[in-house]
């Protein structure tokens, strides 16, 4: 390869002093809220944190000026909350997915995954193969979403764990999907001995009309 042809890669660590990033402290900060998507789901469970991630978020947007920026899949109540802040204040920034990474049994890599114990390794893939059924029921023609929650939380708890959530939510806003909705997100967490484990499925439905 030629020097001509060679592609430049910079990486450049932003790593601003708290007293930079909040001035004034936290009890006075300016904060960015999402209303509706915020305080439900892993929200709820968390409350605060999503304010939180909004409106740090805000402040490396504001100072770095990105054209893209890239947020995982695995934390999709997160993308999904960015992608519509981003919206909402028209900041001028794609949002990306970043794919989810698995184990070969189907786990969501996640740092969180080292608290798991040997006993509950071979299990955990339950909260995956849930949420996978209930999305091929959904590409079945199910629409009783009621019903597939609580099928695949009842399948959470005979693995030996206890859910959190399972929703059937619109990909867009994360509120329960409708039946006529023609984009949705298979959503669960769910509790070890040590560690919370969330995960999701989408499901387009749009290739069936």
């Amino acid at each position: 390869m030629s020097p001509s042809s060679a592609r430049s890669v910079v990486i450049i660590f932003f790593a601003r002093k708290s007293r930079e990033i909040y001035p004034n402290g936290m009890d006075t900060q300016t904060r960015v809220i999402v209303p509706t998507m915020a305080d439900i789901l892993c929200g709820a469970s968390r409350p605060g944190h999503f304010e939180g991630v909004t409106t740090v978020v805000t402040k490396l947007f504001n100072i770095v000026q990105p054209e893209v920026a890239v947020f995982g899949l695995k934390d999709y109540q997160q993308l999904a909350i960015i992608r519509r802040m981003v919206q909402d204040l028209c900041m001028p920034v794609k949002i990306i997915a970043g794919a989810i990474v698995r184990e070969s049994d189907g786990l969501a890599m996640s740092s969180r995954n080292g608290y798991l114990t040997e006993e509950e390794r071979p299990r955990v893939n339950c909260l995956y193969s849930s949420l996978n059924w209930v999305a091929e029921q959904i590409r079945a023609g199910k629409r009783d979403f009621s019903a597939l929650e609580a099928e695949a939380k009842r399948h959470i708890e005979a693995a030996g764990f206890r859910p959190d959530y399972v929703t059937v939510s619109n990909s867009a806003t994360l509120q329960s999907a409708a039946h006529d909705d023609r984009q949705v997100a298979v959503l669960g967490a769910m509790y070890t001995q040590s560690a919370r484990l969330i995960d999701n499925v989408s499901v387009s439905l749009d290739d069936e009309r």
